[in-house]
């Protein structure tokens, strides 16, 4: 399990880089522009323009609903999740039953939960089959 608390942390490390990179926002889905649905940025000049269309609608909603600043809390939400598990993981390692006890059973709820969070990087280097749920 520590491998893959690991390799999911340098994920989150990626997405966070990613995601600090980026135009902060407020990211907004702003309407019909010149040649399609907007999505402005927060800043002068700073955004994209999609299809005018359904499909460019949906386009332009999408990007809008997953700013970098959403993405950021998500991100902070899971490593709160691999927090808890090293946490278990070390607990589960006292001789104290009334402590290592528990920690085992978090750990058997906390797994599959991970190992779902990694299905999200499946296409990235370094995922193993063995962490499908």
């Amino acid at each position: 399990m520590e491998d893959l608390v690991g390799w999911l942390r340098a994920q989150l490390d990626t997405d966070e880089r990613i995601a600090r990179a980026a135009t902060l926002g407020p990211w907004v889905q702003s309407g019909i522009g010149d040649y399609g649905w907007t999505v402005d940025f927060g800043r002068p000049g700073a955004g994209v323009e999609t299809a005018d269309t359904e499909q460019g609608l949906a386009d332009a909603d999408f990007i809008a609903a997953h700013n970098p600043t959403r993405v950021l809390r998500e991100i902070d939400a899971k490593r709160q999740a691999l927090r808890m598990a090293e946490q278990a993981t070390e607990q589960a390692e006292s001789r104290d039953y009334l402590v290592n006890g528990p920690a085992k059973m978090m750990l058997v709820c906390l797994k599959p939960v991970l190992r779902h969070l990694a299905t999200v990087y499946a296409d990235r280097s370094g995922y193993r089959k063995e962490w499908r749920p």
